[in-house]
Order: C-alpha cells, then sequence, then structure tokens
C-alpha cells in the first residue's frame, strides 16, 4: 500500500471497502445451482431462489466485514486505508456489524429449511460457514497457512452449491457436484489474486499466503495454470454428457481470462499495477459462471 492512497477521496475508500463486485462471489454459486437443478427438474422455485440470494448476500458481508476484524487483531491491514476496521475506528461496531449481517443471513436459510420441514440446507450453510471462519478467524486463521483457496472452494463449490441444489430439488445430483467442481475452482481465482500486491504486508505479518510460498513470478505461471484448467473441464464434462452441449457458452469468458493471465504476467512484481487482479478474476467468474448457468437452462 503506497501513500498516494492516502490521497483517495474518503467515497472511494468505501466503495474499496464495501467491493460491490466481489458478490458476484456469493450469486453467481446460486444461479449456476439453481439452473442444474431447472434443466434436472424442469421445476424452478423463484421465492427460494430470492430468499437464498439474499441470505448469502448477507453471509458474505459478515465474512467480508470480519475478515476485516479479525485482519485488524494481526496489524496485517495496518496500510490497507480501505479496512473497514481503519475507516470507521471501531473493531467492536465492525465485530457486532458482521454478526448482524450473519444472523440476518442464517434466518433466510432457517426460512428455506422451515418451508421445506428439511433441516439439510441449513446445515449445509452452517458448515460454510464455518469453512469461511476458519480462513481467517481464531484460533484457526487458516488462510495465513494458505489454505483459504482450498476453503473458498469447498464453501462455494461443493458444499454451497449442494445447499442451493437442494434448496430447489431436496434432492442431490452428480451434475450438479460436477458443476460445482467448475464453480469451485472459478471462485477461488479471486482470492488467489488477492495475494499478489500485498507480499510485503503478508510477510511482515507472518501470512504464509500461496503467494507468498511460491513467489509472484511463480503465482503467476500457477494463475495462468489455474485459469485454463476450467476450460478443459468443462469440455470433459460436455463430452461425457454430465452438462449440456450449450454451457460451451461460459468459453465466452476465456476473453476476460486472457486479459487476467497477461496482466498478472506482465505485472506480478509491481503492487500498484497488478492489485486490481482481482477484479479481472471476478469478470472471468461472473462471464463463465453466467454463461455456464444459462447453457443449463437452454440445455
Amino acid at each position: 500500500m503506497t501513500t498516494n492512497q492516502l490521497l483517495i477521496p474518503k467515497s472511494k475508500l468505501w466503495m474499496a471497502a464495501i467491493k460491490p463486485p466481489m458478490y458476484s462471489v456469493a450469486i453467481m454459486p446460486i444461479w449456476v445451482g439453481s439452473a442444474v437443478a431447472f434443466a434436472d427438474t424442469n421445476n424452478f422455485n423463484g421465492v427460494i431462489f430470492a430468499v437464498f440470494m439474499t441470505a448469502a448476500i448477507f453471509i458474505l458481508a459478515w465474512e467480508n466485514i470480519s475478515n476485516d476484524v479479525f485482519d485488524s487483531e494481526t496489524g496485517i491491514d495496518k496500510n490497507k486505508h480501505h479496512s473497514l476496521v481503519n475507516l470507521t475506528g471501531s473493531k467492536q461496531l465492525m465485530f457486532w456489524l458482521g454478526n448482524l449481517f450473519l444472523v440476518l443471513g442464517l434466518l433466510g436459510i432457517l426460512a428455506i429449511a422451515f418451508l421445506q420441514t428439511d433441516p439439510m440446507v441449513i446445515g449445509l450453510i452452517l458448515l460454510c460457514c464455518f469453512l469461511g471462519y476458519m480462513y481467517q478467524g481464531p484460533p484457526f486463521r487458516l488462510g495465513y497457512q494458505g489454505l483459504g483457496e482450498f476453503l473458498c472452494f469447498f464453501a462455494f463449490g461443493p458444499v454451497g452449491m449442494s445447499a442451493v441444489y437442494y434448496s430447489q430439488t431436496q434432492t442431490w445430483s452428480i451434475t450438479n457436484l460436477a458443476a460445482s467442481v467448475i464453480v469451485g475452482i472459478v471462485t477461488s481465482l479471486i482470492l488467489f489474486c488477492s495475494h499478489f500486491h500485498q507480499v510485503e504486508d503478508d510477510i511482515a505479518a507472518g501470512k504464509r499466503s500461496p503467494i507468498v510460498r511460491l513467489g509472484t513470478a511463480k503465482g503467476a505461471k500457477v494463475l495462468v495454470w489455474f485459469t485454463a484448467i476450467i476450460y478443459p473441464f468443462i469440455l470433459l464434462f460436455v463430452v461425457l454428457e454430465f452438462f449440456p452441449v450449450w454451457t460451451l457458452l461460459s468459453f465466452f469468458s476465456l476473453i476476460f481470462a486472457f486479459k487476467l493471465c497477461r496482466h498478472v504476467l506482465a505485472n506480478h512484481h509491481l503492487p500498484d499495477q497488478v492489485s486490481n487482479c482481482k477484479f479481472i478474476a471476478v469478470a472471468v467468474q461472473f462471464w463463465s459462471c453466467l454463461l455456464f448457468g444459462l447453457g443449463f437452462i437452454l440445455g
């Protein structure tokens, strides 16, 4: 974080702290899981979809806020001027606000479980919340050990999408599990990209993120493979007839995937230049998942 960022208007710092584009992380698994459920059953419950979407946004808000709170305890965010704790000056306020969002989100999921008289969905979402807590929350702080991407993969992939699919069908699906692998990988990509610009702060705080462990140059090469693997997986599942051929629409997101890889390969060692790569990764996730889900509906 450079001193130039002290000159950024407060309004822009607040937008950076709230991170509106990042809520694609919560929205897309619900979109894809519901699309797979519709493809499998030809039924769609709009009320459950809307409640689940709202609840997921609240829960992700809790996770983002609590991460800032937990990071403030380790000192890793001392140079992060768009940290919510640094902007408000109150860790306690952010802690309780985050918990309020968590309660609101869980109430929405409880409402779905109540409507279905089936506790499975709330159980799966509680597991997702626990995975999210283990990322930064004490005593686990597994993100500091470089395990955040694994937690992210399961929370937004197999576990989270199983909850979404079950909320629509109250059954399980191998197709949904296969789709959740794609969504889990492309969502974890965003977290992986968020480490490139903060290597010095991570090292100072003892955080062994994947980029700290690999170095930015090797991390950029891993990113290329990490991004590229998404598309052969989709093609493979189409060939195996798990996915309809229309899911190949997701290949149009290769425009953003190429942009992301080129940008990181060229700027991995320049924190100020590479700091926006996570937002390019959000574009990869948004467009690939949007078109992927659309493919299930059309198919």
